[in-house]
């Protein structure tokens, strides 16, 4: 008995198999501060000022492994970060169905720690696909199997990402583009547009300020840009969603329909927003069964 007891303490009980910060030579677009990451524990785990983008990695036994991986890049309205809710739980839900999960807490927009604000959430989500790729083989993954899930503002990052054509983050070359472009998108309740008839102001002023150019707003308007290089697409949005209004979802739709990019959305009646997994709604809780069923079909 004590043998054993020696055994089971000394086992590491880690909750994720690798933490690797984003930017280990020094975090770019930075200002130094006296900010530091703020982690407040609510009925969720909420993280604000985030000082050094990382990104907590969870791998499925290999037994089980699909070789597919998901970047996840929770909600919070470019003002913080719904951690677990939006992010580490559901990189457990993805590794009971084989998948890696890929946590990013990547920086929040700030005129205070950083010289360009609006470009520095799509910075790290790249690096983050800079990694996972650069990983692949350890973590036992398809490089040519990554995508991104992004929750609210983290769906406007995940669109952001796989939109991309360089002009954001001033990096435009073809190697970079291919190396951090995912390989398919999903997108959950997400803020897609910057216009003001369906926007969700929050993030939107929290990520371009409180007077956006036109030209900014239409630049991080993710359903204008929207092209045949778009990755395969699933959204799922709720009706009567009142933060972040169920338009976004549909004009992202029709811009994938528009270029013939493969695509799948599920529209609930009811359910409001930020509901992650709905496991207490027995109509809702259904979306993760058909992602999975999705994500097996790709």
């Amino acid at each position: 008995m004590k043998t054993l007891l020696s055994l089971l303490i000394s086992i590491p009980l880690v909750a994720q198999d690798y933490e690797l910060s984003l930017w280990p030579e020094g975090v770019p677009n930075n200002l130094t501060t006296d900010l530091h990451e703020q982690q407040e524990q609510r009925e969720i785990l909420w993280i604000t000022q985030v000082q050094n983008p990382e990104i907590a990695v969870f791998l499925p036994a290999k037994q089980h492994a699909t070789s597919q991986a998901v970047l996840i890049c929770p909600g919070g309205g470019y003002g913080g970060l719904a951690y677990d809710w939006e992010g580490t739980d559901i990189a457990k839900w993805l590794n009971s169905n084989g998948i890696a999960g890929i946590v990013l807490k990547y920086r929040l927009p700030s005129l205070v720690s950083q010289t360009e604000p609006s470009l520095v959430p799509l910075q790290d989500a790249k690096q983050a696909m800079r990694l996972i790729r650069q990983n692949a083989i350890k973590w036992n993954i398809d490089s040519q199997k990554v995508g991104v899930m992004g929750f609210s503002a983290g769906g406007h990052l995940a669109s952001t990402l796989g939109t991309n054509t360089g002009q954001d983050d001033g990096n435009s070359s073809n190697e970079d583009l291919v190396i951090t472009k995912p390989n398919f998108l999903i997108l959950i309740y997400p803020v897609i547009s910057m216009f003001d008839d369906i926007t969700h102001v929050g993030s939107r002023t929290n990520l371009l300020g409180e007077n956006p150019s036109t030209a900014m707003i239409q630049r991080f308007s993710n359903e204008l840009k929207v092209n045949k290089l778009t990755p395969p697409t699933f959204l799922v949005h709720s009706m009567d969603d009142k933060a972040v209004p169920v338009a976004n979802s549909l004009r992202f739709y029709q811009a994938l329909q528009k270029h013939q990019i493969p695509a799948e959305m599920h529209l609930y009646p009811h359910g409001g927003h930020g509901y992650s997994l709905a496991l207490d709604d027995g109509h809702l809780r259904l979306w993760p069964l058909l992602l999975s069923n999705w994500l097996k079909s790709l």
